[in-house]
């Protein structure tokens, strides 16, 4: 039987079990995984939260092919006060530079002016918040390597923190950094908006 995993994926950990480089992985969270377990997807080494892991081989296929436009939402800081005119080239799409294509021109994302979110987890080397900086909501519907960074450096803001909230209406609500919890697959399958015709 196939086993499904939420986890909040913390700050400097790779979303692998293996790695030939010196980086923490997601074995070196207290859990003990089933064999077989796997990351649905990717988040880079300096991003944060909701990674869903299991043994089952064919949901990534289902969750990631390119015609289901499934939708990921993120809280990112970035420096400096943003203008809306940078909103608006977030919003409409601008070019990135991707591996293997070269240049790319993002597709319309949904990115929004937000104040800081409360009960955020606290976060080693964080930015410091003296200094001016920004709080967005970003919802995309791709995802190109370390695109939001790529995006949000594109229109000079380096992204200084960047954390995935959902999936779809999977949340990670007050889950914390390294924490793990097991979900039935109807549970997953509904909020993923993953059914029997797709």
């Amino acid at each position: 039987m196939e086993r499904y995993f939420i986890i909040y994926k913390p700050y400097k950990m790779i979303s692998q079990f293996i790695s030939p480089y010196e980086q923490r992985k997601l074995g070196e969270l207290n859990y003990i995984f089933p064999e077989g377990t796997n990351a649905v997807g990717r988040l880079d080494n300096d991003s944060e939260g909701l990674l869903i892991l299991t043994t089952d081989k064919s949901l990534a296929n289902r969750l990631l092919h390119p015609t289901r436009k499934h939708k990921r939402s993120y809280i990112v800081q970035v420096e400096r006060k943003v203008e809306e005119h940078s909103l608006t080239k977030l919003r409409e799409g601008l070019q990135i530079i991707v591996k293997r294509k070269g240049f790319y021109i993002t597709q319309p994302a949904e990115v929004n002016l937000i104040e800081k979110p409360a009960n955020l987890p606290l976060r080693e080397h964080p930015f410091r918040e003296s200094l001016p900086h920004s709080w967005l909501e970003f919802v995309l519907t791709e995802g190109k390597n370390r695109q939001i960074r790529k995006m949000c450096g594109a229109v000079r803001h380096d992204c200084k923190r960047l954390i995935r909230t959902k999936i779809e209406n999977l949340e990670l609500g007050d889950m914390q950094p390294g924490e793990v919890r097991e979900i039935e697959q109807e549970k997953l399958f509904e909020l993923l908006l993953l059914n029997d015709n797709n």
